[in-house]
């Protein structure tokens, strides 16, 4: 992934990291608060070789001496030997083990010093365990390890207390800011991991650069997601300064000057599956494309699912099906739509067969002298991995537009219909992405429709403003194609 998915992952999901960071810096403050403060005491001690009245070079080799024994002073430390005497001087209640798990004793690199550090949780006990550890080490070295073979002799090594213990004033732990920032970087962590395995697991397109690792076909236009879609799907013709109207305007304009070959302009819109938008999609784009003077047809080529009559508004009884078998002439099944050239063939009834029937001969007959009359023929087709009928009769046409919705059309769906499109030899066109968020890191850029205001529209002299009501269909309009 490049830098800009990184930034949309983030952008898209930043409600959840927030939560997280919150609740990591939360979970951290909690667990500092629960934490038992600890002190720590500390004292030092130095190890030396008696040598009096010795010469320089004795002192030296004292010196050598002490510093070899020291490493494994440092080590009796923690030994019954040493804190046996100290639990009962200050009768505590511990055992050896446990007190010397509260101890520890280092001393620096290439010297004779050794460092006792006792932590506890009383300030005052942490003091006096230090000071108690330091004279019991020093009578166990001087009396038992180190005490010399002559009776009444005095032991060759000589420990001082150089420091003694001082009672802490401030505990050593916990540190409260560093697990609260310690449990913020976990919150973060946790929210940005869980951000991308969303994205990873999510197989859904949400942008276009999720179509470019599918297809390399043109992204021809974004429509945006309309809840009230249902309710008017025509959009284009209900609200025609809305920015989604405009969205059709540009997948029109897109459509204008696709590079194709010559001949008829004649389009199969169709999609992976159902419920992408394919319909009110060709349905809104037919009425777009007449809107600039072009002669249009809108053919209801589902012929299992027809939609293309009820968004209309038109008789839905006669019409392709009809024309395919005979029974009616295709300048009788077209009805003129709305004041300009723009006229539908309905489905008419569906049939038993309708890949026969999309696939036969009379539907050649049916879309020449169409595709010679009018300026752009649009065909509704059925989802391509349900059915075959649209690649059928994508043979037929220039190619097939495809609709993918934003946030439902799975990757693995649409590079299935891509495949099946090569597989059939029918050109992929491009794609429309439907059902695009207006807001988020998934929109597609409708701020750049908002030109003007909804006041300067509501102002606007009256005979600009669209047709309030809608034009009634002329059911048997002639629109002289091949008659």
């Amino acid at each position: 992934m490049e830098l800009r998915d990184y930034v949309r992952i983030l952008h898209k999901n930043w409600i959840l990291i927030l939560v997280l960071l919150l609740l990591g810096l939360g979970g951290g403050t909690a667990y500092a608060l629960l934490q038992e403060p600890k002190y720590v005491a500390s004292t030092q001690l130095y190890v030396s070789v008696r040598t009096e009245g010795a010469a320089t070079g004795d002192l030296v080799q004292g010196t050598t001496f002490a510093r070899q024994m020291v490493t494994s002073y440092v080590d009796v430390v923690g030994t019954a030997l040493v804190l046996e005497p100290v639990i009962e001087e200050l009768n505590l209640d511990t055992s050896v083990g446990a007190l010397a798990s509260r101890i520890s004793a280092t001393t620096p690199l290439n010297t004779v010093l050794i460092d006792i550090d006792v932590t506890d949780t009383d300030p005052e006990r942490a003091a006096k365990i230090a000071d108690a550890v330091a004279q019991s080490f020093s009578a166990a070295v001087q009396g038992t390890l180190e005490q010399p073979a002559a009776e009444g002799a005095t032991s060759p090594v000589q420990i001082t207390i150089t420091e003694p213990a001082a009672e802490p004033t401030a505990p050593t732990s916990p540190n409260v800011r560093m697990l609260i920032i310690l449990g913020g970087v976990l919150g973060l962590a946790a929210g940005i991991g869980i951000a991308l395995l969303r994205t990873v697991l999510d197989t859904r397109i949400h942008t276009l650069h999720d179509i470019e690792h599918i297809t390399d076909r043109p992204m021809l236009g974004g429509i945006a997601f309309d809840p009230n879609a249902t309710k008017r799907p025509l959009i284009v013709h209900d609200d025609p300064r809305s920015p989604r109207a405009e969205s059709f305007r540009t997948l029109r304009t897109n459509l204008q000057f696709l590079d194709v070959t010559s001949g008829p302009r004649i389009f199969v819109v169709s999609s992976s599956g159902p419920g992408e938008g394919k319909s009110t999609t060709t349905a809104n784009l037919a009425i777009a494309l007449a809107e600039t003077g072009a002669r249009v047809c809108l053919i209801d080529g589902d012929l299992r699912l027809p939609r293309i009559a009820d968004y209309l508004g038109i008789e839905g009884g006669v019409g392709l099906t009809d024309v395919l078998i005979g029974r009616v002439d295709t300048p009788d099944a077209l009805q003129k739509w709305g004041q300009n050239d723009l006229y539908v063939l309905a489905s008419g009834r569906i049939p038993p067969n309708p890949s026969e029937l999309l696939g036969s001969a009379a539907m050649d007959q049916v879309l020449k002298p169409l595709g010679e009359y009018f300026d752009y023929v649009l065909i509704d087709a059925p989802p391509l991995l349900l059915v075959t009928d649209a690649a059928v009769i994508g043979k037929k046409s220039r190619g097939v537009i495809l609709a993918a919705a934003s946030g439902k059309t799975k990757k693995q769906e649409l590079s299935g219909t891509v495949r099946t499109l090569e597989t059939a030899g029918v050109d992929l066109l491009g794609v429309v992405v439907t059902m695009l968020p207006t807001k988020g890191p998934d929109s597609y850029g409708y701020g750049a429709y908002t030109y003007g205001s909804t006041h300067d529209f509501e102002q606007a002299p009256t005979e600009l403003s669209p047709a309030k009501t809608k034009p009634k269909p002329k059911r048997r309009a002639r629109a002289k194609a091949g008659a």
